[in-house]
């Protein structure tokens, strides 16, 4: 059974902080909400061109951490 915990915890955090739209997020990078959900859970790998793109959003918060699987 999976777990319910986020795959990247500080990007889901800092989503839902600042009030970003999933479906804008999408857009941004090009792909379906549906596609962005299933890269979010880990589901399917992210490419590093949407890694960049969704960092350009978050550009105070260091890739690594954004984008690792700790909150610490």
């Amino acid at each position: 059974m999976k777990e319910n915990k986020p795959f990247f915890p500080v990007l889901e955090g800092e989503i839902s902080k600042r009030g970003i739209l999933k479906k804008d997020i999408a857009k941004h990078i090009g792909i379906t909400p549906r596609a962005l959900s299933f890269k979010l859970s880990g589901d399917v790998d992210l490419w590093w061109k949407e890694v960049l793109n969704i960092h350009s959003l978050f550009p105070d918060i260091p890739l690594e951490r954004l984008f690792g699987h700790e909150t610490v």
